[in-house]
C-alpha cells in the first residue's frame, strides 16, 4: 500500500507527529527494570479507565483477546449464544467462538449502520446470554435500545469499542455503559499503538479482579493458577507509547471531527449517502464510511482514486455470514442491509495528520469522477 501519497490511515504519520516523546516514552521502558506488565501498563490502565469514566482497565494483547476475556469474565461459554453484526471486522466473531459461545447475527440499522435492537429481540432463545453493541465507524450503537432490551431479559451488554475511542452518548464515552467493554489499539485506531495491544474496561471490581487472573494464566500470585486463564498481557512498550498519545486523544478526535464535516459540506450535493451523526451522539470518524448508488459506482470510484494515489477502503467488503468460515454455518436475521452495504461502502482518507491540502485533493477527485459521469 505504500506507492499511494494519500492512504486511508497513515499510522507511520502518527508516530513522526509525536516521535520525540514517543521515543522517550519507547526508551524509559528499554532502560527497565521489567519488560512484563509493571509501571508503564498498570499506569496507561488507570489513565485511560479514568478517560473512559469506569474504574478499571485492564491492559491485554489486542482487541480481539480483549473481547474474548470480557466474554469469559461474564460467565459466557460453551452452550451460550451471543447476539452481534455481521457488518464488522471478523474479530467480533472470532472472540465469540473462543470464548466457547455461538455467534448469532443481526442486521444493522442503514442510518448509523450499527446493530438495530428491534433485529436483536427477534433473534433471542433461551440460550441467549450477551448482546455485543459495535459502536462502528465511530458511532455509538442504539445504548439505549439496547440497555432496556438487556435489561427487559436478563441479558449481559458488552461493548466492543475497537472504533469509538472517545465517542459519546448523552455526554458519557463508549465503553461506560455495558457491564464490560473491549478496545483496540490496532496502529490505525483512533488509539493507536505501534504493534497489537487491547484493553478490557469495566466498573465491577469483582469482573476486573477475574480479568486480572485469566490474562495470565489464572495467577493469583507467580506460578500459583487459581482458576484457568490464558497469556495476554498488554507489552509495556504499547503501554508507554499509549500513554503519550492519549494526551493527544482529544485534539486528534477534534481534527477528525473538523475533516468529516469538511467532507460533508464539500461533497454532500453528489450521489453519495453520508455519515450520520444522531443529536445524543458523538461521532469520532475512526473511518469515514460514504455509500454509493451500487457496486458498480463504488468500485469505479474506488478505482478512479486509486489511480490518482488516493487509496480509499472498503469496510468492509463482505458480511461475516458470506465468508467462507462462516458461510451456512451460523444463525443469522434477514442480511439485506449488511448485504448492501458490503456492495456499496466506501471509506474515504481520514487521520488527523491529513493536511488541507491532501484533503482538498480527495474531495476534488470525488467530484471529478461524478462530473465524468454526467
Amino acid at each position: 500500500m505504500g506507492h499511494f501519497p494519500i492512504q486511508t490511515a497513515d499510522p507511520r504519520a502518527g508516530y513522526l507527529a509525536l516521535r520525540p516523546e514517543i521515543d522517550a516514552a519507547i526508551r524509559s521502558v528499554l532502560e527497565g527494570p521489567g519488560y512484563i506488565l509493571g509501571d508503564a501498563v498498570a499506569r496507561f490502565e488507570a489513565e485511560f479507565a479514568a478517560y473512559i469514566g469506569v474504574s478499571h482497565g485492564i491492559g491485554v494483547n489486542n482487541g480481539t483477546d480483549a473481547l474474548h476475556l470480557a466474554l469469559r469474565a461474564v460467565g459466557i461459554g460453551a452452550g451460550d449464544e451471543v447476539i452481534t453484526v455481521s457488518h464488522t471486522a471478523v474479530a467480533t466473531v472470532t472472540a465469540i467462538a473462543m470464548a466457547g459461545a455461538t455467534p448469532v447475527l443481526a442486521d444493522v440499522d442503514p442510518r448509523t449502520r450499527t446493530i438495530d435492537p428491534a433485529l436483536v429481540e427477534e433473534l433471542i432463545t433461551p440460550a441467549t446470554k450477551a448482546v455485543i453493541a459495535v459502536h462502528l465507524y465511530g458511532h455509538p450503537a442504539h445504548l439505549e435500545e439496547l440497555l432496556l432490551l438487556c435489561d427487559r431479559h436478563g441479558l449481559v451488554l458488552v461493548e466492543d469499542c475497537a472504533q469509538s475511542h472517545g465517542a459519546e452518548w448523552k455526554r458519557r464515552r463508549t465503553g461506560s455503559f455495558g457491564r464490560v467493554a473491549a478496545f483496540s489499539f490496532y496502529p490505525t485506531k483512533n488509539l493507536g499503538a505501534i504493534g497489537d495491544a487491547g484493553m478490557v474496561v469495566t466498573d465491577d471490581p469483582k469482573l476486573a479482579s477475574q480479568l486480572r487472573l485469566i490474562r495470565q494464566y489464572g495467577w493469583d500470585r507467580p506460578q500459583y493458577s487459581l482458576v484457568p486463564g490464558w497469556n495476554t498481557r498488554l507489552d509495556p512498550v504499547q503501554a508507554a507509547i499509549l500513554s503519550v498519545k492519549l494526551k493527544h486523544l482529544d485534539a486528534h478526535t477534534a481534527r477528525r471531527r473538523a475533516l468529516a464535516a469538511n467532507y460533508v459540506a464539500q461533497l454532500a450535493d453528489l450521489p453519495l449517502t453520508m455519515p450520520i451523526q444522531r443529536d445524543d451522539a458523538k461521532h469520532v470518524y475512526h473511518l469515514f464510511v460514504v455509500e454509493a448508488r451500487d457496486k458498480h459506482t463504488r468500485d469505479g470510484l474506488r478505482e478512479h482514486l486509486m489511480e490518482q494515489g488516493i487509496n480509499a477502503g472498503i469496510h468492509y467488503p463482505f458480511g461475516v455470514h458470506q465468508q467462507p468460515a462462516y458461510a451456512g454455518k451460523l444463525r443469522t436475521g434477514s442480511m439485506g442491509m449488511t448485504e448492501q452495504l458490503a456492495q456499496t461502502v466506501l471509506s474515504l482518507p481520514l487521520y488527523p495528520e491529513l493536511s488541507d491540502t491532501d484533503h482538498g485533493i480527495v474531495c476534488r477527485k470525488v467530484r471529478a469522477f461524478f462530473e465524468a459521469e454526467r
